[in-house]
């Protein structure tokens, strides 16, 4: 993994690379630091079911390093990043902050279990935390694992018909930019201490109309070829996520610029225009299954 920080370079950031799993070496990056950006984690949820252990291990015990050192450097805030995946199938839309958690793979029960820890050094210590629950980010520089990009490499690259798991379960698509505001304003906001708070767009959308939206940005029919590879086990799939978004706009003053429709194939087509030049010239491998 990778840490930024300080005011080296340039562009005042440095990179260090690193382990959040070495609590002496997050000790000394945190030290003399004002706030911490908690984003480190292990995320692919295919993998968590065949090594489970890296999970807690990366993100439950990796949290408590983070949570440790930001309490020993005494920082001003703390943002702990979560998951909307925390919630599983929603048992009622828009799912709100209060909405039962259900650990439906190993992924989401370690994030599950980051979070709580969170809470628990607010309560116990007075750390200033506050976590962030983005629904499904989306945009340049993400990993093929996820399904926007292998969706648009793949339509990139010509494909007649595209692989992909299953169309049914609907997200709520949150472009880049969006998300990036909402952390910057979690730094800053007051009296959001202790609070979880969700960064979703407040708008849902089927993984099969995510593939015609994606048709009607290119102009062109897209078919999908549903590739059992990419099938999550049926209790594990979250078949539904609408995001509540009502309490960031009142804790942060936060709303996504790009919303609805008409906002998720804006965002569609930044995305297109980053990794078009990537798959073009090999960088990105169209069609690969990245768990």
């Amino acid at each position: 993994m990778w840490l930024a920080g300080g005011k080296k370079g340039a562009s005042g950031l440095e990179i260090v690379f690193g382990d959040v799993r070495d609590s002496e070496q997050m000790n000394s990056l945190v030290e003399e630091t004002d706030s911490v950006l908690h984003l480190a984690a292990l995320i692919a949820i295919p993998h968590s079911y065949q090594a489970p252990n890296s999970y807690l291990q990366t993100n439950v015990l990796g949290t408590m390093n983070m949570l440790n050192a930001a309490r020993r450097a005494g920082v001003r805030r703390f943002v702990n990043t979560s998951t909307s995946e925390v919630y599983g199938t929603a048992l009622h839309v828009p799912i709100s902050e209060d909405h039962p958690l259900q650990g439906q793979s190993p992924y989401s029960a370690s994030k599950i279990g980051a979070d709580a820890l969170a809470h628990s050094y607010w309560s116990s210590f007075d750390l200033p935390v506050v976590t962030l629950r983005p629904f499904n980010t989306f945009g340049p520089r993400q990993s093929l694992r996820a399904v926007i990009p292998t969706l648009l490499a793949q339509v990139i690259a010509g494909a007649e018909s595209i692989s992909l798991g299953s169309t049914l379960p609907t997200r709520d698509f949150t472009y880049i930019d969006d998300t990036v505001s909402g952390f910057i304003a979690a730094i800053n906001a007051e009296g959001v201490e202790g609070e979880t708070i969700n960064l979703g767009t407040g708008f849902e959308i089927s993984i099969g109309d995510l593939v015609r939206a994606v048709g009607e940005v290119v102009g062109r029919q897209i078919d999908v070829n549903v590739d059992p590879n990419r099938l999550r086990p049926p209790g594990s799939e979250v078949e539904r996520l609408l995001s509540d978004n009502r309490k960031a706009q009142a804790l942060l003053n936060w709303t996504p610029e790009l919303s609805g429709i008409e906002g998720l194939k804006m965002g569609l087509s930044k995305t297109m225009d980053w990794l078009r030049p990537l798959v073009e010239d090999g960088r990105f491998q169209a069609g690969a299954y990245v768990k």
